[in-house]
């Protein structure tokens, strides 16, 4: 069965998961989002009752009900797995029944965005959405740096608005980064890949076509390291994991923390730390190797450089 990121998973049981990887050689790679439970706070088009699980309860869940799906994610047979949400197929009616997502959706159509090559994730795929939830809007392969230009423009006319600064000091309170509350904005408003809509927060999130997924390469960790080095292609850098090559003996960055996700462009120094591991390619740094990436980080030096020099 083909699966990817931000594609969503229901299993026999009735539980859902959201599909956490591009390979999945012995089931499918997915984090457990929401359980069937009859005092849930959600319910879906069919009537179930459904509670939403963090990371760590969702973890703790299986260990105790089906400790065979937990390994470093939960690892769902494909015998198990009674539908699969693809966020490309659910976004049309999505769209119809909340004006906030069409308003997303027709900005990047009538800039030139296939209907095909876009798609909505999240508790809105699955149809457990709440009256406060967010909207997380997907686009695929080498349309998303178009979409992201569009939504900047979108930004500039007034159809959509920026986040203000209560805003980005939730988003930092829930992340928790290694960098400070201003680096951490700096970086931020560069990446241009979240807004508001009609008052809706919303992210603007990136999935490989599918002839641009490869198989992974496994690593071994050799130890934690912190290193300076000069970014040469940010094709995946809003992927996950995002990926930066670089410069260096240390060829590339993967990081599995949305975090640090396009936190530099080609041409710029990084400083990055986290674990380094050996692959049959040669060397990479990941960062994200807990959920919070504690002690682990991506800087662009350069970045920084330039607004401490406009402030």
């Amino acid at each position: 069965m083909r699966a990817r990121i931000r594609d969503f998973l229901k299993t026999d049981d009735g539980w859902i998961f959201a599909v956490a990887d591009y390979n999945h050689p012995c089931g499918i790679r997915s984090m457990l989002r929401y359980v069937p439970d009859p005092a849930g706070e959600r319910t879906s088009p069919d009537g179930v009752k459904y509670r939403k699980l963090d990371f760590d309860a969702a973890f703790e869940y299986l260990r105790r009900v089906r400790p065979d799906y937990v390994q470093d994610l939960h690892v769902i047979p494909g015998d198990r797995v009674l539908c699969l949400y693809r966020p490309e197929k659910v976004l049309p009616s999505v769209a119809r029944r909340n004006p906030s997502v069409e308003k997303i959706a027709s900005i990047l159509r009538d800039g030139g965005i296939s209907q095909d090559s876009m798609g909505i994730t999240g508790s809105w795929l699955v149809g457990l959405e709440g009256p406060a939830s967010d909207i997380d809007f997907v686009v695929y392969g080498d349309a998303w740096q178009k979409a992201r230009d569009l939504i900047a423009r979108a930004k500039k006319e007034c159809h959509i608005q920026d986040l203000d600064g209560v805003t980005w000091k939730k988003i930092y309170a829930k992340r928790k980064p290694e960098i400070n509350f201003d680096e951490f904005v700096v970086h931020e408003k560069r990446k241009g890949n979240r807004g508001l809509v009609d008052g809706t927060y919303f992210d603007l999130l990136f999935t490989r076509e599918w002839d641009q997924i490869k198989p992974a390469l496994p690593g071994r960790a050799v130890g934690r390291r912190k290193i300076e080095a000069r970014v040469v292609e940010t094709d995946f850098a809003f992927d996950n994991p995002a990926v930066f090559k670089l410069d260096h003996e240390i060829g590339e960055v993967h990081c599995y923390t949305h975090t640090y996700a396009g936190q530099a462009l080609p041409g710029e120094t990084v400083e990055v730390r986290g674990m380094v591991e050996e692959t049959e390619a040669g060397l990479r740094i990941v960062v994200g190797t807990t959920r919070e990436a504690r002690g682990e980080w991506i800087r662009s030096l350069t970045l920084l450089e330039k607004a401490s020099r406009r402030s």
